[in-house]
């Protein structure tokens, strides 16, 4: 609430957008990119910008830099008014820019970036990017003969070829603060984020969440942001979807060619059903491939655990410690 007692205008989200790291050796992570399933569309001085085969102009943005860092998440606002507002209202420890054009990324269009008022990192929303054509992934239409129901017909095959797995967008990303609390009440109270699924400890106080756009009757997809309690704030996972679980498992199997190393995966979670696969880039970021997620609208409430590594996944391998930091 204001401290006028008047209720906090919300700031609408529509999607998440792309995001962005800076890396002391970025040349390695660029390959990784590629490997990922990425295709490079631009570079303009020390960044060099991948695209999906999504309508996205960019969804990830690598600069060169003197230090290995997080450069923070894009999310879509549902207008050039929303942009001002957040440049003017946010909380003063957020140190919201003004509004300015982003005249070197692709799809240009208008930007205020902000930082987490509890660790600082940053945030940025925009307005404006032009889309770019969907692309084909050129991956076959799928068949599948169960038991006792036959899809495919005579004498027809199922066929693939090696590659990375294409991507087809940002879904994710997630981070840990050090105040569940205070994080919590900002981005509640200043975005519209809805809990889709809230973890507690064994005292009963909630310790992760993972948010969801409310978009009222708009289906959108089980969480496009989370947190989580830690003792040092850090980014934890970006994560993007691909085409389809053969397209995920022969990423898995190229990415594992190419000398890359896994975190976690393949496995299906729980909590947003999504079919899992965490990397390390070089840099030690962790970039998960998913397909198969949740799509929720307004109608579904919050769903309310226990902190338990069973939460985490119903089969794949066992959930390893650098997963846990």
């Amino acid at each position: 609430m204001a401290s006028n007692g008047n209720p906090i205008r919300k700031i609408r989200l529509v999607r998440i957008a792309h995001i962005w790291y800076k890396h002391a050796n970025v040349e390695p992570v660029k390959e990784f990119a590629q490997d990922f399933g990425f295709v490079q569309t631009a570079q303009v001085g020390k960044t060099t910008f991948f695209r999906g085969y999504g309508t996205e102009p960019f969804s990830l943005a690598l600069e060169a830099s003197d230090k290995t860092e997080f450069g923070g998440a894009a999310f879509v606002v549902e207008s050039e008014e929303d942009l001002e507002y957040a440049s003017k209202n946010l909380p003063a420890e957020c140190k919201a820019t003004e509004l300015h054009e982003m005249t070197d990324v692709p799809g240009g269009g208008k930007r205020v970036t902000f930082y987490d008022p509890v660790d600082g990192f940053p945030f940025h929303l925009v307005y404006g990017q032009t889309p770019v054509a969907l692309e084909e992934p050129d991956f076959p239409i799928l068949k599948f003969n169960y038991p006792v129901e036959k899809n495919r017909g005579p004498n027809q095959f199922q066929r693939f070829k090696k590659r990375p797995a294409p991507i087809h967008k940002l879904g994710h990303f997630g981070m840990c603060v050090t105040n569940f609390a205070k994080c919590y009440e900002f981005y509640t109270t200043y975005f519209n984020f809805f809990p889709s699924d809230l973890v507690h400890n064994d005292e009963g106080v909630n310790v992760t969440v993972f948010f969801r756009l409310d978009r009222g009757s708009e289906l959108v997809d089980h969480h496009c942001f989370f947190f989580f309690e830690g003792p040092k704030m850090h980014v934890h996972h970006s994560s993007f979807e691909t085409h389809d679980f053969d397209a995920q498992l022969l990423g898995h199997d190229w990415l594992r060619h190419k000398g890359h190393k896994n975190c976690w995966g393949v496995g299906r979670h729980v909590m947003g059903s999504q079919i899992f696969d965490y990397w390390f880039d070089p840099s030690g970021f962790i970039m998960e491939h998913y397909v198969d997620g949740d799509l929720l609208d307004m109608n579904e409430p919050t769903h309310h655990h226990k902190a338990s590594l069973d939460n985490l996944h119903v089969w794949g391998p066992e959930v390893p410690l650098s997963f846990l930091d």
